[in-house]
């Protein structure tokens, strides 16, 4: 979705529950159904802070703090008021810095074009899972042909496999980046050895993908632990060039980020987009299909109005749509 700042929470627990996981997570759907036609329920979201109303963080924090994964809404509805108190403490110390591996599985295709060594500095990074491209195993699938796969060489023990399909011409990598650097900026760094944050990162992951989702979170925080990687504490807008710095000379820095924007205010998603384009680097943003004016009036309007869809842009210019998961790419027919 465009933004993470919630104001209506009716409509926007309506907006995720048809438009983001809709045939993804029938547990989701039931609670954020119910949340939309439930007005207690909702008084009590709209009480906490503008940021922190957002669905995926209020139904991790609730499934974190023991909310049974079920479709009955009548029994989530009845726990979260039990233990609202709780819920509360969590949303409120937590954020919703999902760590999806898979979704280098999307950065790749455009990764693999650019010329090497790679620095890598992401936006609202986390435990920096996004900056290993070159340590994971990839499986794709291109228009629904056989899949073709790529995998590190010298990689101790059996790297997660990412599977991906490729669509409408996005061009298969013909190999894994030479990665020299590995850096970035996030408000709360996760530290990838960290017993309790690996936890909280797994209450993320939807109901229902934990059999998929949860081992590849584990063996990719595994490579994150094993080599951290530079991560500054801080706001993103104002620490972005003294990341850049960081990269070392005769390297290529790459900025990106994969649905982070929305958590800005629009002013300082303007400022960051300033800011990104006059330094020398190349920019890859997966954003949501209508966050970044600039980018979406270049976006045909038939996929503007597909909420939940994600636009992957080099240096501003949208090339592909895809996954906010990973799950496929599909390359945009531009003029």
């Amino acid at each position: 979705m465009d933004s993470a700042h919630v104001d209506d929470v009716p409509t926007r627990y309506s907006d995720f529950a048809e438009f983001e996981v809709r045939q993804r997570t029938p547990v989701y759907l039931a609670w954020a159904r119910g949340i939309a036609d439930d007005p207690d329920t909702s008084a009590l979201i709209a009480s906490l802070p503008r940021i922190k109303r957002q669905p995926a963080l209020f139904f991790a924090s609730a499934r974190h703090a023991g909310a049974p994964e079920t479709e009955d809404y009548t029994a989530f509805r009845e726990f979260v008021h039990a233990h609202w108190l709780d819920i509360e403490q969590i949303v409120l110390t937590h954020s919703t810095q999902t760590n999806e591996a898979k979704r280098c599985a999307v950065l790749l295709p455009f990764l693999s074009l650019l010329p090497g060594p790679l620095s890598l500095v992401e936006m609202g990074a986390s435990a920096g899972l996004c900056l290993y491209p070159d340590r994971y195993a990839y499986q794709y699938t291109l228009d629904g042909g056989n899949p073709r796969e790529l995998r590190p060489t010298g990689a101790g023990g059996l790297p997660p496999v990412l599977d991906c399909d490729l669509r409408d011409g996005v061009p298969l990598p013909r190999s894994l980046p030479e990665v020299v650097h590995r850096g970035g900026v996030d408000l709360s760094p996760i530290d990838p050895a960290d017993t309790s944050s690996r936890a909280w990162l797994q209450s993320l992951i939807w109901p229902g993908q934990h059999a998929e989702r949860g081992p590849r979170l584990e063996a990719a925080l595994d490579i994150a632990a094993a080599d951290p990687p530079q991560i500054i504490a801080g706001d993103l807008v104002e620490n972005l060039e003294t990341s850049v710095a960081a990269c070392p000379a005769g390297s290529t820095p790459v900025v990106f980020h994969t649905a982070v924007l929305g958590y800005l205010e629009p002013p300082a998603r303007t400022e960051f987009v300033r800011r990104v384009t006059e330094l020398d680097c190349v920019w890859i943003s997966v954003e949501g299909v209508t966050l970044l004016p600039d980018v979406a009036e270049q976006v045909p309007a038939s996929i503007r109005r597909h909420k939940g869809i994600f636009v992957v842009a080099v240096n501003g210019r949208p090339l592909a749509t895809a996954h906010g998961h990973g799950d496929w790419v599909r390359a945009l027919d531009m003029p």
